[in-house]
């Protein structure tokens, strides 16, 4: 029977070398375009496509957080959207310096839904 992975849990260490370290970063960093760049260039990689599909998923994130909460909510988006895209960005580093640590950590609020994504 196969265990089941426990929310919120660093994954087990995957051999990282730079270069895999420098693909993760710049998954994060680009969000979609790294996201792109990691998937033509290291889909083999586990470590580089898990923080890959942590920066779609904040990218994702970033299109909500701009078409509902700015165009479809104006009045209430003038109050949250400063709130939300100071969360967006403090996400965005963590992201990127977990996918610096060697680690497999899943970015808070992030990760669960990046995990759902089978490539």
């Amino acid at each position: 029977m196969a265990k089941k992975a426990v929310k919120n849990k660093i994954k087990e260490p995957v051999k990282k070398t730079d270069d895999s370290k420098l693909f993760a970063f710049l998954a994060v960093l680009l969000t979609i375009i790294g996201f792109v760049i990691a998937y033509a260039l290291k889909k083999d990689n586990e470590y580089v496509m898990y923080y890959g599909k942590q920066g779609l998923i904040l990218f994702i994130a970033s299109l909500i957080v701009w078409v509902f909460v700015e165009t479809i909510v104006p009045f209430i988006g003038l109050v949250l959207s400063p709130i939300l895209w100071v969360a967006w960005v403090i996400l965005w580093v963590i992201g990127i310096i977990y996918s610096l640590s060697g680690e497999m950590k899943p970015i808070p609020v992030i990760g669960q839904f990046a995990d759902k994504i089978k490539l």
